[in-house]
């Protein structure tokens, strides 16, 4: 009986042997450029993506997801940078030749990087990608020269978010309960009375005391020099000018609520963040990004935001219809992939495209696909944001050195706030610094 039983197994064996072992699909390795923070605490291994919310959390449940469900063996390395310092060290990889795969980008950035990063348009195809489901203004975004250099992953835009509980308490409601908006500057100006003196708080809440809050005031100045059809570059890109009717216009604000007390000095990011969940004034001035995190405070019993929460639109103070906008995008650094990792580094950036309503959902932002727009809009608080990428304004991709100006703009304004520089101190330093920006192209 023995004999007989193991027989067949030997048999089993040998045939095994000798048609050899079933070679197992080998590991593609990509490593994936990105900012967003880093929140392995709560995200770590979660791949539930209808329970994602902010920019990290949706971003690291999907990488998880990734790995965990593709079918080509394919493993995404996130390599996880601050915002901040992190095209500098952009560059320095490059210079070193140690390349990612794939990379973040600003589209605001991508004019300084043409040469860097692969044309995607027959690329996009490949993948199965569909350059004509683009909004338009994602697509001018990622568009230089008429080629397309990177993958859109959404629209951002400014916004003001508003603790509706303070404005009640300033008389600021409709009747529907809905906040007034206004629509000058005087306008303005009589709100921030008007929630000085019935709560005793702060009109605005802005942070402006760290090297990366002073995109916070430059985007407002971006938003306001637009709504008057203004430019820092009214005459050709060879040289900026701080010093016309439109952009003192959009300086002079600051330097107005500041001397009304009107909004918060000396606050950083968390500070920022922090002061407004906590109701220390009635406006926070951020961008979409910010909409769940504060949709998620209204809906908890006794916070600040608890008696109402509302997203708007950044204010129109000057008569035309517009608001600053940038883009995230994915691109393909040149030298960054090989004939083994290119078909792998596509494969996930289908993935990521196939995902962009749950990136739009958990991290606020627009969709960068017009398809999904209907479907945003009846996300809470999306229907008042969802046509910004009609009317959305962005520097040329001719203006080189984009987020040089950002910091240098929003720093002169911090200075206004802080420090109590003029608006015309503001703007002849403005002026001043351009020029060597500018020798830096």
């Amino acid at each position: 009986m023995l004999r007989r039983t193991l027989l067949p197994l030997a048999g089993a064996a040998l045939a095994a042997l000798l048609s050899g072992p079933v070679a197992a699909q080998p590991k593609t390795e990509i490593t994936f450029a990105r900012f967003f923070g880093a929140c392995e605490g709560d995200y770590g291994t979660s791949q539930d993506i209808a329970k994602a919310r902010g920019e990290c959390g949706v971003m690291t449940t999907l990488v998880n997801l990734f790995n965990a469900t593709n079918k080509d063996n394919i493993v995404v390395k996130p390599q996880i940078i601050e915002w901040g310092p992190y095209y500098q060290q952009l560059n320095a990889r490059i210079a070193a030749k140690d390349i990612p795969t794939i990379a973040v980008m600003h589209t605001s950035q991508i004019g300084d990087y043409t040469r860097y990063v692969e044309e995607l348009d027959g690329v996009l195809k490949e993948a199965g990608i569909d350059a004509g489901d683009m909004t338009p203004n994602a697509r001018a975004g990622v568009t230089v020269g008429g080629k397309i250099y990177a993958m859109p992953w959404d629209t951002h835009s400014w916004l003001w978010h508003i603790n509706l509980g303070l404005f009640k308490k300033a008389g600021l409601l409709d009747a529907s309960g809905q906040p007034i908006m206004p629509k000058s500057v005087d306008e303005m100006l009589a709100q921030a009375k008007a929630m000085k003196e019935k709560t005793g708080k702060p009109y605005i809440v802005i942070a402006t005391s760290g090297p990366g809050d002073f995109a916070n005031a430059a985007r407002g100045y971006y938003s306001w020099l637009y709504d008057q059809n203004g430019s820092i570059f009214p005459n050709g890109f060879e040289k900026a000018d701080f010093k016309t009717a439109a952009s003192l216009n959009a300086i002079r604000p600051f330097e107005l609520l500041t001397k009304g007390d009107y909004l918060t000095k000396g606050l950083d990011g968390s500070g920022g963040l922090g002061g407004f969940l906590n109701g220390i004034g009635a406006i926070y001035m951020t961008g979409t990004w910010r909409i769940d995190d504060f949709l998620a405070s209204e809906a908890k019993p006794g916070s600040p935001l608890s008696e109402g929460y509302a997203a708007r639109v950044f204010p129109n103070l000057f008569g035309t219809k517009s608001v600053w906008t940038d883009n995230h995008s994915w691109v393909l650094p040149k030298g960054g992939t090989t004939p083994a990792n290119r078909k792998a580094a596509l494969t996930f950036m289908k993935f990521l495209w196939d995902h962009n309503f749950d990136w739009a959902r958990g991290g606020g932002h627009l969709p960068s696909r017009q398809s999904l727009m209907a479907e945003y809009a009846k996300l809470p608080q999306r229907a008042n944001v969802v046509d910004i990428p009609t009317f959305g304004k962005a520097l040329p991709h001719d203006v080189r050195r984009q987020f040089g100006f950002q910091n240098m703009i929003g720093e002169e304004i911090a200075n206004i706030i802080n420090a109590g520089k003029t608006t015309e101190q503001a703007a002849d330093a403005m002026q001043e610094r351009s020029v060597a920006l500018l020798r830096g192209r």
